[in-house]
């Protein structure tokens, strides 16, 4: 018995016992939630422990509650870590502001179980600043659609109340913007905040000097009632269209950690675990440790990662291969968390969990991704580290100008022009170009089996013209089978496969596999073999059925005497397709006679020579390299179109291969599966790892493709394509709406056709244009990346 447990005669005799799942004492009698498990009373300090208790008995009262303890203790103290999307290199725990850029820092993770604390307070804002905003225009517009309010309520207890009505918002709704301004400013990064805090700061300043000093102005610039003109309603009804624009901002930010949230969901939230006892019950899936048994039952997701111990079943593993065929589980198979068995049940020990699971690596992947910063990105930095000063320097040449040769009065329209300059410039449709397509590229990847491990990655791919592959396991299956049994007279197709599988079914030869494969096809029974002898770089010899029987390469039967004329033009045809021939000898009376060959090669994938094709369509080279035999590696190159063969190269030729093509000005991609592979992708422009290989392969490699197959190389190349020219898209977008604002606002058209821009049509064009280039980048959610060839 546990020491937190305890029996109905232990418990009338104490006043106090211990939660078994907090650990805090509980005084008896005093109403505290009481459980009875497996014929013991245990006493809770509160409804919630006695809720994790029922959930899971068998975790607390094994003593594993305390390792979850440890996790949370951790948890807790790291915090929800939070970054920049713009300026990864800001990191920080809890939300907050970038004192870059200033714009709001998302969870590292991609997504948090938290509420999005900043969207719900600049919803707040934004409802408070439109409640003012809306007696305000009626205040100043009214008068202008025939409704004399202003005269009704007299013009001094307007301008008063205009300025009422502005106060709260600009000194409590706005202080975001003023303090995101002031960091710039103290930061000297300037930024949209930046001149979000002088143009509302300056029309507000102004209006309230005009409102209560208005001795300071000059009779000739007061209107007939002896009040200056004020822009309260300019200041207020900016900041509520800012907030607009920062709230739908924040909102598609959110959207765009939909992927991951779909591969979390993919995960249950229990595991039917299996106890010691026997007992079966639904377990939190955060309870769940390596080395539970767990039952997986006919429709319901794989828990976590681990290996079938019992049973078996069919399961769908679309999410780590892209195939829609389930896959067969027998015992000894691995499974892969979140995946989804489909017709019969099974039993699993459970290996990998929580962060160390296949899917929860994939969200890293993915949330990693989107927070990396593509090359493109650094023309947007580069533009904005010279555009803030400069729309100053406009704002002010601006004010200057119409103060000198403006019309009446010349101070107001200067300060209309300047505060029109510096909110319609605000950069913050350039800042958010970059990201929001990287964001919303990724999380579309990530659907598609592209898993996208950095942005600048993902742009090297749009402009790869080459192509490196490696044979096997990326065109090929890499699973040799037998493709061709060709039997001598007088001898059976089963006859030969039931000597070759009896031979093989002593060897260590990777071949020997797909020869019993075969065998089992065939559903043979297969003899005993004595004196069994392997010989090195030739093939296997053994008694079976008292006759001395070889099985190995044409040397290795020329070398027993054995006439190979018979077969010879059909080996040469096999062999010239790239496939492995082996002889089947056996020695009679001191004569050979050879009794057949098989052939085995390692099947091309079935897509491979459309992908190929597609790729030649856009433009692509492509280099095939292998540590296979020349002969063999010919073969497939021919049968699927490929443009160079490099045979026979070992890890450091190929990353020998890549540099040399580099050094032509080539822009290399390279794809392989294999350990072996691992410097070559480093070492490539763009690494692209087949996600059925190894784990150094996938570390090695800038994009993962989930699925395996040339295939997946089309789609990510779609994919990174797309988005470089939506990326291109949102750049012209802001660079063009920046080039005739500006100047629009500066009052460029007052001269000819008397048209002066108001700070309040430039807040909305300045959030229009944020918006413009956030609807632009979610298209890329619904992009069609399977493609075929023409």
């Amino acid at each position: 018995m546990q020491d937190s447990e305890v029996n109905p005669e232990e418990a009338a005799s104490q006043d106090k016992v211990t939660d078994p799942v907090c650990g805090m004492s509980v005084t008896l009698g005093k109403g505290k939630p009481s459980l009875t498990y497996k014929g013991r009373d245990y006493h809770f300090c509160s409804s919630k422990c006695h809720d994790k208790f029922e959930a899971d008995p068998f975790f607390f009262l094994s003593g594993n509650n305390r390792k979850q303890k440890e996790l949370e203790a951790e948890k807790a103290a790291g915090g929800t870590l939070y970054t920049c999307p713009m300026h990864p290199e800001i990191v920080q725990e809890g939300p907050g502001s970038c004192p870059i850029c200033g714009m709001a820092l998302e969870p590292v993770s991609g997504v948090s179980d938290e509420p999005n604390h900043e969207l719900i307070d600049f919803t707040r804002r934004l409802w408070v600043s439109a409640l003012a905003a809306i007696p305000l225009l009626i205040l100043t517009m009214g008068p202008m659609l025939g409704v004399p309010i202003r005269s009704w309520i007299g013009e001094g207890v307007a301008v008063y109340l205009e300025a009422i009505l502005a106060t709260p918002v600009v000194l409590w709704a706005a202080l975001p913007f003023f303090q995101r301004g002031w960091t710039s400013l103290v930061t000297r990064k300037l930024n949209m905040w930046t001149l979000i805090m002088i143009g509302v700061g300056t029309a507000y300043l102004y209006s309230m000097v005009a409102a209560f000093l208005p001795f300071l102005f000059p009779d000739t610039l007061k209107s007939e009632t002896g009040h200056m003109p004020v822009y309260f309603e300019a200041a207020v009804v900016i900041i509520a269209l800012v907030f607009v624009g920062q709230v739908l901002e924040l909102r598609a930010r959110e959207r765009t950690g939909d992927a991951i949230r779909a591969l979390l969901d993919l995960s249950p939230k229990t595991a039917r675990r299996i106890t010691p006892d026997g007992d079966e019950y639904d377990a939190p899936l955060e309870n769940i440790l390596a080395g539970d048994l767990l039952r997986v039952r006919p429709g319901e997701a794989v828990p976590v990662d681990g290996i079938v111990t019992e049973g078996g079943s069919s399961v769908d593993e679309s999410l780590v291969t892209g195939e829609p065929v389930p896959v067969e589980k027998n015992p000894g198979d691995k499974v892969t968390g979140g995946t989804l068995n489909k017709t019969g049940s099974f039993v699993m020990e459970a290996e990998l969990v929580g962060a160390d699971t296949m899917l929860s690596k994939i969200v890293d992947m993915v949330a990693s991704a989107q927070r990396s910063r593509a090359p493109i990105q650094g023309l947007a930095d580069r533009v904005a580290s010279y555009f803030v000063p400069t729309v100053v320097g406009i704002a002010i040449l601006a004010f200057i100008v119409w103060l000198l040769v403006g019309p009446s009065p010349a101070l107001v329209h200067g300060i209309i022009a300047a505060v029109s300059v510096l909110i319609i410039a605000c950069p913050c449709a350039l800042g958010l170009a970059t990201p929001m397509s990287i964001m919303t590229a990724t999380g579309r990847g990530a659907q598609a089996g592209v898993l996208v491990k950095t942005a600048e990655a993902l742009e090297r791919l749009a402009a790869v013209d080459t192509i490196v592959v490696d044979k096997t396991g990326t065109l090929t299956e890499g699973k040799p089978a037998v493709s061709e049994i060709v039997a001598a007279k007088d001898v059976s197709e089963d006859e030969l496969l039931r000597f070759a599988g009896a031979l093989e079914k002593g060897s260590e030869h990777p071949l020997a596999e797909s020869i019993l494969a075969e065998v089992q096809n065939h559903a043979l029974a297969l003899p005993d073999a004595t004196d069994f002898e392997a010989v090195t770089g030739k093939g296997v010899k053994a008694t079976v059925d008292g006759t001395e029987v070889l099985f190995g390469n044409a040397g290795f039967a020329a070398d027993s005497g054995t006439d190979l004329s018979a077969l010879e033009d059909r080996a040469g045809e096999l062999a010239e397709l790239g496939k492995t021939v082996m002889y089947l000898v056996r020695k009679s009376g001191g004569t050979a006679k050879a009794m057949g060959l098989i052939a085995v090669a390692d099947p091309v994938k079935p897509n491979a020579k459309a992908a190929i094709g597609a790729l030649h369509e856009d433009g692509i080279r492509i280099v095939m390299a292998t540590g296979d035999a020349p002969r063999t590696a010919e073969a497939v190159a021919k049968a699927l179109g490929i443009d160079e063969v490099r045979a026979g190269v070992l890890p450091e030729g190929k990353k020998q291969l890549i540099e040399g093509l580099k050094s032509k000005d080539r822009i290399v991609a390279m794809a392989g599966d294999g350990v072996n592979d691992a410097p070559a992708l480093a070492a490539a422009d763009v690494g692209l790892a087949m996600g059925t290989g190894a784990d150094v392969a996938v570390e090695s490699a800038g994009l993962t493709l989930l699925k395996g197959d040339l295939e997946g190389i089309l789609r990510a190349r779609t994919l990174a394509r797309e988005t470089v020219r939506n990326i291109r898209q949102n750049l012209f977008f802001a660079f063009i709406y920046n080039a005739v604002g500006v100047p629009v606002a500066a009052g460029i058209l007052y001269p000819v056709f008397g048209i002066l821009l108001s700070p309040m049509l430039a807040a909305a064009a300045m959030s229009l244009s944020s918006v413009s280039v956030i609807g632009n980048a979610l298209r890329l959610r619904t992009l069609k990346l399977e493609r075929s060839p023409k």
